[in-house]
């Protein structure tokens, strides 16, 4: 082979190497920006579960308490009742 074509093989070969390391550069910082998104959405995700998991929690706590108001109230209304056993037999078919 001639010197000239072995040097023009070589330049062609420096020219892709170059053209891919800006390549790889440009993927390298795209990664970067998608990994932080990714770990903003990853944040947002769960803070809305927490969100979520509080919320939940209030409206088991929520029915508990009404439960318990509901069953005192029928307590209420059975002790002051005249006919104790009608009281009774009204609270059971509310359940």
């Amino acid at each position: 082979m001639k010197t000239e074509q072995k040097l023009i093989l070589i330049t062609d070969f420096i020219e892709q190497k170059l053209r891919k390391e800006k390549e790889l550069e440009f993927y390298l910082e795209e990664l970067e920006k998608l990994n932080r998104k990714i770990g903003f959405l990853r944040g947002e995700v769960n803070l809305t579960n927490t969100i979520i998991n509080m919320i939940k929690g209030e409206q088991i706590y929520d029915i508990k308490d009404n439960m318990i108001e509901k069953e005192n109230d029928n307590i209420l209304s059975i002790s002051s009742s005249g006919n104790e056993n009608e009281s009774w037999k009204r609270y059971k078919t509310r359940l």
